[in-house]
């Protein structure tokens, strides 16, 4: 994971310690807020497979910074295996982002009451249910898988952060 660069909001590259700093700090500026964490990944056909994976940071009621990382592959033809991929990528990036995120708080101070901190962590899948969407087949294998990794799901329509924000940098 440490070797992936991310871009914040804006644009500007990011490692994945530093990315996991920026976090941490935001928090820490209103510990007392309700945040909600959630990392999606979607994709769209190009000439390549065109890959973007976000991690995104809500304080509820006030704002949220994302960052976002785009990486091109070969065409993924099969909606399948890119529901698959998309969803895998998520995962990646879930497994341990909270726990970073705790260390990196602590470690810039010891006294601060983790306990005190209300994070929601969810992961966003670029799935639904409508009798429209292609991948409503796919909602209760993929939603089983995250949900057995232990992560809540979340799919379309409230899935933002893949089929919003993920999506306006895949098109």
């Amino acid at each position: 994971m440490l070797e992936k660069e991310f871009r914040t909001g804006d644009g500007k590259r990011v490692n994945y310690a530093e990315m996991v700093a920026i976090i941490a700090n935001y928090i820490k500026q209103n510990p007392e807020a309700d945040y909600e964490i959630t990392v999606g990944t979607d994709s769209q056909n190009h000439d390549k497979t065109k890959m973007v994976e976000v991690i995104a940071v809500c304080r509820v009621g006030n704002g949220g910074i994302f960052f976002y990382r785009v990486e091109f592959m070969d065409k993924i033809m099969d909606l399948r295996q890119k529901i698959y991929e998309e969803t895998s990528r998520s995962l990646e990036n879930a497994h341990g982002l909270l726990d970073e995120i705790y260390l990196q708080i602590v470690e810039s101070d010891e006294d601060f009451d983790l306990d005190k901190l209300n994070i929601h962590f969810v992961v966003h899948c670029d799935i639904g249910r409508s009798r429209k969407s292609k991948t409503r087949v796919l909602v209760q294998e993929i939603m089983g898988w995250v949900e057995a990794e232990g992560f809540e799901c979340v799919i379309k329509p409230d899935s933002y952060t893949a089929s919003g924000i993920a999506n306006k940098f895949s098109k």
